[in-house]
């Protein structure tokens, strides 16, 4: 078949595919749609925006991690990862990404590469791996993950990918962007350049409107895209393709022909929206469903954007009705909870557009925010926190468990919102903590989210467990 190569050849031509990977990477590091890059002298946007990684600790995400995040919620592609079990073993299903229908995304495909692979190359085990899931599941497609150690032996994944499309009838497209590569977030960046390079643009809808957009960065937690669907559909405004919950492959392919789209997450997908309005025109903002009053504003901007686009005008007194009625909704829901939380001290440990747009949330509840972490946040983010707060922002790039500890253990704050890893912290403090990242079992986007998130928090922070283990123990109470 020609993919059996000598050792002498896989090394030239696992030199060719590091340098095209270098090429992809630098140009990613360039992106000018990021204002904090182009800040940056060419020397220190060479470096990247993320840390270094170093070579055997707990990074929290490399570019695989994030490439594979990034695409695995397309529910209906078989997503195979070139490399060793532990590769996909690490990333496999560690994210509440909800499906309307297959699953086939749920499943762990691996070629699971050995000693004897790496002596003689793995690009025969890539193929028969390749033709035993389409003949065993006959996907629309199939997605494949470069790796550090099939990169590093040489392994050409795009010359499979091609000779595998050509023989099978199937799209194969390769991912390319090996752990090595750098941070989490360039990872998502590169799955967006193969989404361009590889997809995007391949087919055509069959039936397009002026009411077509493109949501770049929503990844469906917990099914959170539900919850803003029935807006959209009440104002006649079809998703065309969500970038990549609950993702169809046809629809990313046909997502060239939207009026407009809406950027969830700048971190991950900005390069995608940038190149989307180049190549087809559509244009892009960034915004948040979380919170009644980002979720309002989010919703005009939609509109506004698809009528200079040719939607007819009055989609916009349209969306004004829905925003009225929907507000008053969740605002009589909300009244309950505002005199039981108004107040109540949250620190708040993530990161990204839920560094300011949670804030933005509690803030309508009357909570008051100690704290943020602004680790994984760009400077736009950053401006968006203080404008929200103006002279009471407190925002820290990194905060020990220790100080952390510090801080719930002297009360000051009622309650904490992460991540799954600082969870024990907060429990050791004994304060209640809430679950805000994608591990997390509440939708919270959108009015109905926002009700929800309001009422986890009310339920946390008044459960009377929390009375009883700050209670002295009995022993504790004789001496």
């Amino acid at each position: 078949m020609g993919l059996a190569l000598g050792k002498p050849n896989r090394t030239f031509v696992g030199m060719i595919a590091m340098s095209v990977l270098s090429r992809k990477v630098e140009t990613v590091f360039n992106e000018p749609a990021c204002p904090t890059n182009q800040g940056k002298s060419d020397k220190e946007r060479k470096k990247g925006c993320g840390k270094p990684l170093t070579p055997g600790a707990a990074a929290g995400g490399c570019a695989f991690d994030g490439a594979k995040i990034a695409l695995q919620p397309i529910v209906d592609v078989a997503h195979l990862v070139h490399g060793p079990i532990a590769c996909e073993g690490n990333s496999w299903d560690n994210r509440h990404a909800a499906s309307s229908g297959p699953k086939l995304y749920r499943t762990g495909f691996t070629t699971d590469i050995g000693e004897l692979d790496v002596i003689y190359g793995g690009e025969k085990r890539l193929f028969r791996a390749i033709r035993e899931i389409i003949e065993k599941y006959d996907p629309p497609a199939v997605f494949v993950y470069q790796t550090c150690v099939t990169a590093l032996i040489g392994d050409d994944i795009e010359v499979v990918c091609k000779r595998a499309a050509e023989k099978f009838g199937k799209p194969v497209i390769p991912i390319n962007a090996p752990g090595f590569a750098g941070s989490k977030n360039l990872g998502n960046k590169l799955a967006g350049e193969a989404l361009l390079d590889y997809v995007i643009g391949t087919e055509e809808p069959a039936v397009t409107t002026h009411y077509d957009i493109n949501i770049y960065g929503e990844y469906n937690l917990v099914g959170e895209l539900w919850q803003v669907q029935p807006l959209l559909d009440a104002l006649g405004i079809r998703v065309l393709a969500n970038i990549s919950g609950n993702a169809r492959y046809r629809e990313v392919a046909c997502a060239h022909r939207a009026r407009a789209a809406m950027m969830v997450c700048s971190q991950a997908l900005i390069n995608l929206a940038r190149k989307m309005e180049e190549r087809y025109g559509i244009p892009w903002f960034e915004g948040s469903f979380y919170g009644v009053s980002d979720t309002s504003q989010s919703l005009r901007t939609i509109a506004g954007l698809l009528v200079q686009r040719g939607a007819q005008p009055d989609l916009l007194d349209r969306t004004e009705a829905l925003i009225e009625r929907e507000e008053a909704r969740a605002k009589a829901r909300l009244e309950p909870y505002k005199a039981r939380l108004k107040g109540k001290r949250v620190l708040l440990f993530t990161g990204g557009v839920k560094s300011w747009s949670v804030v933005s949330a509690l803030r309508e509840v009357g909570m008051e925010i100690v704290g943020t972490s602004t680790k994984k946040s760009t400077s736009e983010d950053k401006a968006r926190i203080k404008e929200i707060m103006g002279g009471d922002a407190h925002m820290f790039d990194d905060l020990p468990p220790r100080e952390m500890y510090r801080m719930l253990k002297e009360a000051r704050a009622d309650i904490m919102l992460s991540g799954g890893r600082s969870q024990f912290v907060a429990l050791k403090a004994k304060t209640p903590w809430l679950d805000i990242n994608q591990e997390r079992n509440h939708a919270y986007a959108g009015y109905e989210g926002m009700v929800e998130l309001v009422k986890q928090i009310d339920l946390a922070i008044h459960n009377p467990i929390w009375e009883q283990v700050r209670q002295p123990a009995p022993w504790e109470e004789e001496c």
